[in-house]
């Protein structure tokens, strides 16, 4: 591979704190068992984020997400001081995306003010369902009557509002799903992040799994959801991702469309490009560990060169996402090699209707959007 050009850069922060364990989620997150100690925190973001610094030297960021966890446990006077770190030492593009996500259960309109004024300009609000029984099911803090606060509160607060919610809960009829859609659309968010429920390993749903809707049921509830949301004017992006005109989440295009991202945080994980290899970055997962060790990279930090041969595979695996598909260019830009390097493959892609090029440009088509995984899959070889 040779790049000529590096791809567009993000930052990524990692707060691992939560109040309480969702049984579905297998993300690095930890119940927070005494007060966290914020200020030492923010000391240990700041001087990760020091150590990629010469891995990015020059480079400006165009988009930073704080994701976790929970980041709304932490006061705004902390992001007040993260950002301005940040600022301090790198160049952020004019108008960058800062994302800070956020439970309903965790809201104050004073504290939400607060982190707008420290920067914030686009929150996250993970909402998941706005039905009492299916919120007790899936293990959330907060109920409807406080969901329903925090986006009220937040539309008026935030330009740019993004709103999570899952579909295929244990035993939720179809009815709920579109209900809990409904009510949120009366708000206007911005974005809409609407997941279904996956059991995935070392969860309590794994261990312990709950009766989850056929996938027939699955499949007419996925086309109603899109027609509602068509009718509202919603774009379907990416896929589990709609947003209105001007409202895709610049962040997570980055990510589909193979940019690079710095990860601080514990557990962390970070992509970096170099004119001639791309390498990836994941942080020691638990935050007391991430405390005692910051001082000291190697401890904190493993690195990886990804192989050469796999960055078709890793490529594919992000941009084969967007419903709009990307143009082959694209490829040639971000990966540094040849389209002609995946020909063969682009062409069985076709040959089974997976995906359709049209103009230079790569489209995936119905059926390769519903067997993602096995389009994905064809590009392992190369």
């Amino acid at each position: 591979m040779a790049l000529t050009v590096l791809p567009p850069l993000s930052l990524y922060i990692h707060v691992p704190w939560c109040i309480k364990k969702c049984p579905y989620c297998d993300f690095n997150s930890h119940e927070i068992k005494s007060e966290i100690n914020e200020s030492l925190f923010i000391d240990a973001l700041l001087t990760d984020f020091q150590y990629q610094l010469p891995r990015i030297w020059g480079r400006p960021i165009r988009s930073i997400f704080i994701g976790g966890g929970t980041p709304s446990v932490l006061a705004p006077e902390s992001f007040d001081r993260l950002i301005s770190g940040i600022r301090s030492l790198i160049t952020l593009i004019p108008g960058a995306e800062i994302t800070l996500e956020a439970n309903p259960g965790t809201f104050e309109t004073d504290k939400f003010l607060g982190f707008k004024e420290a920067g914030i300009n686009r929150l996250s609000l993970g909402i998941q369902s706005l039905n009492n029984r299916l919120l007790k099911v899936i293990g959330r803090i907060h109920d409807r009557e406080q969901a329903l606060f925090a986006i009220s509160q937040a539309r008026a607060i935030f330009d740019n509002l993004n709103c999570d919610l899952m579909y295929g809960l244990p035993n939720q009829t179809h009815q709920e799903a579109l209900d809990d859609l409904i009510a949120l659309l009366r708000f206007q968010p911005d974005h809409i992040s609407f997941y279904q429920l996956t059991i995935e390993p070392n969860t309590y749903f794994y261990k312990f799994p709950p009766v989850l809707p056929e996938q027939d049921h699955i499949a007419a509830l996925e086309n109603d959801i899109y027609s509602l949301l068509k009718e509202h004017h919603f774009n379907h992006y990416e896929v589990s991702a709609y947003a209105q005109q001007g409202k895709c989440s610049q962040h997570n295009l980055n990510y589909w469309m193979f940019g690079d991202y710095v990860g601080i945080g514990p557990g962390a994980h970070g992509k970096i490009s170099f004119p001639d290899k791309v390498i990836r970055t994941a942080k020691i997962k638990h935050p007391t560990n991430y405390l005692n060790l910051i001082d000291q990279q190697e401890d904190i930090e493993e690195t990886h060169v990804v192989d050469p041969e796999s960055i078709p595979f890793e490529f594919m695996m992000n941009a084969l996402r967007l419903n709009e598909g990307f143009a082959l260019s694209l490829f040639e830009e971000r990966t540094g090699l040849s389209i002609d390097s995946i020909q063969s493959t682009l062409s069985l892609a076709e040959e089974k209707q997976f995906i359709r090029i049209k103009e230079n440009h790569l489209i995936p088509t119905e059926l390769g959007r519903h067997f993602l995984n096995d389009l994905i899959s064809l590009f392992l070889n190369d």
